[in-house]
């Protein structure tokens, strides 16, 4: 078989051990058209499918709209049947894709889409909804990128991977876009009739002294009260369709800790009819609560009006649906997007703004949680 990066659809999961419920590591590729199914049919799957799923989707949801520019081509919903999909402990990439290196840029420059005072502005403007009634809560995220670079993907995935560990990795090809990403928060798994959601909400970073920082975020208040309204909303949204008396919060606030950040994460769980499809729950429960805020509705209107870029594959998410019905999707977080045409390389970090929020701090937060990839990218904000 002719293995021509150009001719493949490559989609990749890896996990780790300092988070046992991550994907079940798992290689899958196309060298045919991308084939689309109607959600409501993947009940009744032959083979498993490899769902991106754009924050956008939320537009065929809600009466909402996204009204910023598009950096690249993505469609708001795909779905790709691949020629071979299997789970392995040691997904091997490097056979698919070899590269020359002697042009990739050895450092990189990023540019905000929105500078910091700018920041500062939007978030007290988001609190002024807050105080006024119109949310209680709600994510807010800005663009780091850089134009005209060139980069090995599969060499910053690799890099990213090591340095970041995290449970819900995912490396996408889908002919000149690249989507590296190193999320830690999975949106929902299936398995049989039990659905599980995972929200993460509270962040510090790894210090020389983590049972401090651990213990800080425990009893943080602010962080805990994030938490709390995400769970919540959680339960409310799986409550749609589930079985009656069936959700239950399996655990509230227990902090994990990843390679370079300790995180607040949640586990909220149902069950639902043998009848249920994967178009119904997603109907309930997409874009996930971490991801926009409450009220969900009232969150996102307000996400579109303060933002300046388009979140698109950013806070939608990434996974696989077996053939059972049993799926396992990510939220996409943490996440560097690569248009090797364009050359427009670019990620997107946030925080949930609350009433109680600093805003120094919550800009402090964004810049946590873009380290490692700007370790991995080699490249700095200016």
């Amino acid at each position: 078989m002719n293995k021509d990066i150009n001719a493949y659809r490559f989609f990749a999961l890896l996990t780790n051990n300092e988070h046992a419920n991550g994907f079940k590591p798992c290689i899958a590729y196309s060298v045919d058209a991308i084939n689309t199914h109607e959600l409501s049919n993947t009940n009744e799957l032959k083979k498993p499918i490899i769902p991106l799923i754009s924050y956008d989707l939320k537009n065929s949801f809600e009466k909402l709209e996204s009204k910023n520019k598009k950096s690249h081509a993505l469609n708001e919903l795909v779905l790709i049947e691949p020629d071979h999909f299997e789970f392995t402990q040691e997904p091997d990439l490097d056979s698919f894709f070899q590269k020359k290196s002697e042009h990739f840029n050895s450092s990189i420059i990023m540019h905000a889409k929105v500078d910091k005072e700018r920041y500062l502005k939007n978030v007290k403007a988001l609190q002024k909804q807050i105080q006024d009634g119109n949310i209680y809560e709600i994510n807010y995220c800005i663009e780091f990128y850089a134009d005209q670079i060139e980069i090995n993907p599969l060499e910053i995935f690799k890099k990213y991977n090591s340095i970041s560990k995290s449970p819900m990795a995912a490396f996408i090809k889908l002919d000149d876009l690249y989507i590296i990403c190193g999320s830690p928060e999975r949106f929902l798994q299936k398995k049989g009739n039990k659905i599980t959601s995972e929200p993460i909400k509270g962040t510090r970073r790894r210090s020389t002294d983590d049972a401090a920082m651990i213990k800080e975020l425990e009893n943080d208040a602010k962080e805990r009260a994030e938490n709390i309204m995400i769970v919540d909303l959680v339960r409310n949204d799986l409550s749609k369709i589930a079985q009656k008396g069936s959700v239950h919060v399996d655990e509230l606030c227990k902090v994990y800790t990843f390679k370079n950040v300790h995180q607040s994460i949640s586990k909220i769980s149902c069950t639902v009819e043998d009848k249920t499809t994967f178009q119904e729950i997603l109907n309930a429960t997409f874009p996930m609560g971490s991801m926009t805020g409450a009220p969900k509705i009232s969150a996102m209107q307000l996400i579109d009006e303060a933002e300046n870029s388009r979140r698109q594959i950013y806070s939608g998410s990434i996974g696989y649906i077996l053939p059972n019905g049993d799926f396992d999707l990510n939220v996409v977080i943490r996440t560097i997007v690569y248009d090797e045409k364009k050359k427009y390389l670019s990620f997107m970090v946030g925080s949930a703004i609350t009433a109680a929020s600093d805003p120094e701090k919550e800009y402090e937060e964004c810049l946590i949680k873009a380290k490692a990839m700007l370790t991995a990218l080699n490249a700095e904000i200016k």
